[in-house]
């Protein structure tokens, strides 16, 4: 039977749910925010410069009547900061509906962060980990809450070195560097629908990549620049996959979703596959092992 392609547009408003989005000042976070707030979400715009979230939420407003929204500062860089943004969130909001995890680092030259990670692996993983650790207690509070994870394509040439998660002692290689977080980001996606599978929480863990979407994410990486105006589909397109992970009633704990073109390359939303390492779950148990032991974080799972 003939199935019309999914649309958030085609969902029933979503006001008094609460939603935070990370990176939500360009790209794929500030589309899906934007969608959110167009369908009655309260956004918080977690952001590391707050100018640019400002700036970003007074564009949601021109084009959303009655948009709620606010600007919150979030750096996942620094585990200090991403303590301080939860403890005041959990200070303001008595629910917390949907994190999306979507704010990141690609390709970028090697430097650690302020607790000493490798930036891809500090901000695109290790940061997003703590943040859903540290705001778990409201999310799973919250009847129909959801974490969304995004991840990428490139998470299919991803192979994590335990030996030397940080690049110490290895010729760093900055596209692998970003590949490996961007398979983090489904091993804990994954791991963390294992566990919730396993407890009495109703929340759930999704997982998104945009595939090949033409935003700031890659302007270190010159031919993407210049091949994003030919080839890349737009931001707005490209943040399909993550609001049907944050949204579609039919999604179940630990699924993937990605365009149904060609090499999942462009196209509609839809369930994807992802690479069989990210269901490793021995990979997956360790990293969490790890994760924890580096952000001092921990779930009650």
């Amino acid at each position: 039977m003939f199935r019309r392609r999914w649309s958030p547009l085609d969902l029933p408003e979503q006001r008094g749910r609460v939603a935070v989005v990370t990176g939500a000042n360009s790209g794929l976070g500030l589309e899906t925010a934007r969608a959110l707030a167009a369908l009655g979400f309260r956004v918080v715009l977690a952001v590391r410069d707050r100018e640019r979230g400002k700036a970003a939420a007074r564009a949601i407003a021109r084009g959303v009547q009655g948009a709620d929204l606010r600007v919150a500062k979030l750096d996942l860089a620094s585990l200090a900061s991403v303590v301080r943004f939860a403890d005041r969130l959990l200070a303001r909001e008595s629910r917390l509906d949907l994190l999306v995890n979507n704010a990141g680092v690609m390709a970028v030259p090697y430097g650690r962060t302020a607790d000493g990670f490798e930036r891809h692996l500090g901000i695109n993983h290790l940061g997003h980990f703590a943040l859903t650790a540290a705001l778990f207690d409201l999310l799973a509070a919250t009847p129909g809450a959801r974490v969304v994870t995004v991840s990428s394509l490139a998470h299919r040439v991803g192979a994590l070195d335990f030996a030397d998660l940080h690049w110490q002692r290895r010729r760093y290689r900055r596209m692998q560097a970003y590949a490996d977080s961007k398979l983090a980001n489904l091993l804990f996606a994954f791991e963390l629908a294992r566990r919730l599978a396993a407890s009495e929480y109703l929340l759930l863990s999704v997982a998104a990549h945009p595939g090949w979407s033409a935003t700031r994410l890659q302007r270190h990486l010159p031919w993407l620049r210049i091949a994003n105006p030919l080839l890349g589909q737009s931001p707005a397109r490209g943040a399909l996959p993550v609001l049907r992970a944050a949204l579609d009633p039919e999604a179940g704990n630990g699924a993937y979703y990605g365009p149904e073109g060609i090499g999942e390359l462009w196209g509609a939303p839809r369930p994807v596959a992802a690479h069989r390492r990210a269901h490793d779950p021995e990979t997956a148990r360790r990293l969490w092992e790890v994760s924890e032991q580096l952000t001092g974080l921990r779930f009650p799972l």
